[in-house]
């Protein structure tokens, strides 16, 4: 015998059955976490013309739907943001970054500031100025120990401390945290430590420049790279930069044992790169990445160079590059505005960049400009043989104003000839998808990373500086909070000196 809460229950679900099979084509329904973002100028970052009143719907984290508002099915129950009068982009992407080393607030860069908690902060001033993702490069972890004469070159004088065989004890944070999602920053990937000849890595401050595995024979650029691919690392990073005469760099055999390597194990290899002779023989091994210009220092790329990429890039894959204009370009007005204070003090700006901003004089800046163009002449070259110019800040050493020197380098791109379209596109969807990221473009499928703008970046690039809000993930970071902090500790630190 059928039990009445039997009956009840079947036809309960005879209705709701029903229900779906005559909803109206078209509908949807919403499980309550459905939200529609109504009336902006949205730039997509596909780099077509931006949508006058628009609207999209973000569900589960991500865009679902695109259009114009009234012309897009909405789900029953979706939350309405009023966006009139903004102007929407997608969240950008950095390919270069040196994370973790840095203590913002104090203005010191070391080993011992790299931390869980100080990665993270770096990934919020990330997300704070609207980048959904950053790869970091020459992070701070453990590798195996390297033969005990190479680590005597290497660590001169040497540590005592450190183990004679086994691994740094430097620990695995960058690992660790690219395996989460992190409210209110941005994600995290890691090129590891690097690769390069003993002592011919990073430069900059001393606490990046042993961090790299040292090689000089190609049975340990194997090894490395063997160590190397025991992590998940978005691509094995190398240096070949004789820093103008001054250091041995990796020779062609070694990095040509690295790449071969490395394509064993299902890993690219980027390469710290100068001279046109080694670009050449890199990319003839199968280089894909480069992380600055691939030649410089007065060397640009000839027709054999161009040809080489331009077959690379028909039969095998995507290659790219990141880069930059010089700064001084944007004279000291780049260094003087509202979303900065916001970061740092103006005391602490003034400490670490006063003497450099009062040398930024008519001259030097319009000297810097013309350099800057020459720049882009040259990236345009390398372009139009079919690489990808992405986003790439090269940030991470006390001074540059962290995160900020990452927004006046995504504008520098307009003193190297670049369209504020073009801009956006090579720092949203392009660097998304070079770093494996599913971000960078307002479309379906894509997580929901956006920034609300006050102003029209394309009608002035210097606009991308005004900031409403910030949506990581399909939800509004929490920039209030993250900017109490930051300038509570402003007054802590100013106590103590």
């Amino acid at each position: 015998m059928i039990t009445k809460t039997f009956t009840h229950f079947f036809i309960a679900a005879f209705l709701l059955a029903a229900a779906a099979c005559s909803a109206p084509a078209g509908s949807q329904t919403a499980p309550g976490n459905a939200t529609v973002f109504e009336g902006a100028l949205l730039i997509t970052g596909d780099g077509s013309a931006p949508i006058e009143n628009s609207a999209f719907v973000v569900q589960n984290d991500q865009f679902t739907t695109v259009g114009r508002k009234g012309q897009i099915a909405v789900p029953a129950g979706a939350a309405h943001v009023d966006l009139t009068g903004k102007t929407v982009m997608p969240a950008k992407v950095d390919m270069h970054g040196h994370l973790g080393y840095e203590n913002v607030i104090e203005g010191t860069t070391s080993k011992e500031n790299f931390t869980r908690e100080n990665l993270i902060d770096h990934l919020e001033r990330y997300a704070y100025l609207g980048f959904s993702g950053v790869v970091d490069i020459a992070s701070l972890t453990e590798r195996e120990i390297m033969p005990a004469d190479h680590l005597n070159l290497f660590m001169a004088p040497r540590d005592p401390k450190m183990p004679k065989t086994g691994r740094f004890p430097w620990g695995d944070v960058p690992f660790r945290v690219q395996e989460e999602v992190i409210p209110n920053a941005a994600l995290f990937r890691t090129a590891g430590p690097g690769i390069s000849w003993p002592g011919a890595g990073a430069t900059g401050h001393a606490s990046r420049n042993d961090v790299m595995y040292p090689v000089t024979t190609e049975e340990e650029a194997r090894q490395a790279v063997q160590d190397y691919a025991k992590n998940k690392v978005a691509f094995v990073k190398i240096w070949v930069d004789s820093r103008g005469g001054k250091l041995k760099t990796l020779p062609p055999p070694l990095y040509r044992a690295i790449i071969d390597e490395a394509r064993k194990h299902n890993l690219t290899v980027a390469a710290h790169t100068v001279k046109l002779s080694d670009a050449k023989e890199l990319y003839k091994a199968g280089l894909v990445g480069s992380t600055h210009m691939p030649v410089r220092e007065g060397e640009e790329p000839d027709e054999e160079l161009l040809a080489i990429i331009r077959d690379r890039v028909a039969n095998d894959r995507p290659l790219w590059f990141t880069e930059h204009g010089e700064l001084d370009a944007l004279g000291p007005e780049g260094w003087d505005d509202p979303l900065l204070w916001e970061m740092l003090s103006r005391e602490q700006v003034e400490r670490q960049k006063g003497p450099a901003i009062k040398k930024l004089t008519p001259e030097v800046v319009a000297r810097a400009r013309e350099e800057s163009k020459q720049m882009g002449d040259v990236a345009r070259k390398f372009i139009k043989a079919g690489m990808k110019l992405v986003f790439g800040s090269d940030n991470g050493a006390a001074g540059r104003g962290y995160g900020w020197y990452n927004q006046i380098e995504f504008e520098s791109w307009i003193d190297m000839g670049f369209t504020p379209m073009e801009a956006i596109v090579m720092a949203t969807r392009d660097a998304a998808e070079i770093g494996g990221f599913n971000t960078g473009l307002v479309a379906p499928g894509k997580s929901g990373d956006f920034i609300v703008l006050d102003a029209n970046p394309l009608m002035e690039i210097k606009n991308s500086r005004r900031i409403s809000k910030v949506y990581l993930r399909g939800k509004q970071v929490d920039r209030d909070t993250m900017r109490a902090r930051w300038q509570g500790k402003w007054k802590t630190t100013a106590a103590r000196s």
